[in-house]
């Protein structure tokens, strides 16, 4: 195929694309005081380190998100959102002259409420900003890994998406960031340590604060 048919198809495409986002579908569902939905999509958790020797995460592995969406409608502009939703993850802590710790796995229960603002619809798109905050329970705790986190945290989070318009549903990419408001790390003093390891015992007295953050691109079904 030579370069300008290539070239013809690519901007026929882009023109079909663009037509399809500037004529508005028949989905109305912000118009409902009550909607629901669900989300899936991807994270990386992370942590903020005070340590006493130099640390910080080896790298971002990335988990997997699943929720459930309920929106109430507010304003024009504003709704109030609940989003539980699990999020799987691992973290991998590096101190500076000692092995790797082990990896910290997390399952994490959420219980977030949001405001969500929204701007005006352009025919099939409608950009928003969310922030609000809420509480985790960490179901993947073990306390046979060199570092153990406590079992509950708060945290805030905010963000940005995108409700895409189709003509039963709507689609909403987003990308929100939380952060943790307490200190995660669970003291030698306050577990069982008795299948730990002096060296394994070090990577815990070598912090004093862990705080988490979780990085979420999810997908949002309406």
């Amino acid at each position: 195929m030579t370069k300008i048919k290539k070239t013809l198809l690519l901007l026929g495409f882009v023109s079909v694309c663009i037509t399809k986002l500037n004529a508005q579908n028949s989905y109305h569902g912000d118009d409902k005081f009550l909607h629901f939905g669900f989300s899936l999509g991807l994270n990386t958790m992370d942590f903020g380190v005070g340590s006493t020797t130099p640390a910080n995460i080896s790298k971002l592995i990335p988990g997997f998100s699943v929720g459930i969406v309920s929106d109430m409608l507010l304003s024009k502009y504003l709704n109030l959102r609940f989003t539980p939703a699990m999020h799987i993850g691992d973290r991998e802590l590096v101190f500076k002259n000692m092995p790797p710790a082990d990896v910290v796995s997390s399952v994490l229960v959420s219980a977030p409420v949001y405001i969500k603002y929204s701007s005006e619809r352009y025919g099939n798109i409608r950009p928003y900003l969310i922030g609000g905050g809420g509480v985790y329970v960490d179901l993947g705790r073990d306390s046979d890994k060199s570092i153990m986190l406590r079992p509950f945290d708060t945290f805030f989070e905010f963000g940005v998406g995108c409700d895409i318009y189709f003509d039963f549903f709507k689609l909403a990419p987003e990308l929100k960031l939380a952060l943790g408001m307490n200190n995660m790390l669970t003291p030698l003093t306050d577990r069982d340590t008795g299948n730990l390891t002096d060296a394994e015992k070090q990577y815990t007295m070598a912090l004093n604060k862990l705080t988490s953050r979780l990085i979420t691109l999810t997908f949002n079904f309406e």
